[in-house]
């Protein structure tokens, strides 16, 4: 149970450090959020964004990441 919480105290480091990168930095790294396959819209008085290819390559990142966490700690 020690091992869980240790994991959980560090990802909750992670996601605040990131959350401070994003605050202070304004252009991403590599292109992120600028990624072909992000959707864009503009018109008149609206703006649509969602970036799809940023999120999913953000998830396989973090995916990857939590793998080996998993693999290092048994």
């Amino acid at each position: 149970m020690e091992s869980i919480g240790k994991t959980l105290i560090f990802i909750g480091l992670l996601i605040v450090f990131i959350g401070i990168l994003f605050t202070f930095f304004e252009k991403l790294p590599f292109g992120l959020g600028k990624l072909p396959g992000d959707i864009y819209i503009k018109r008149d008085n609206f703006v649509f964004y969602f970036p799809l290819t940023t999120s999913i390559l953000i998830s396989v990142v973090i995916s990857l990441i939590l793998i080996l966490i998993s693999k290092v700690s048994k």
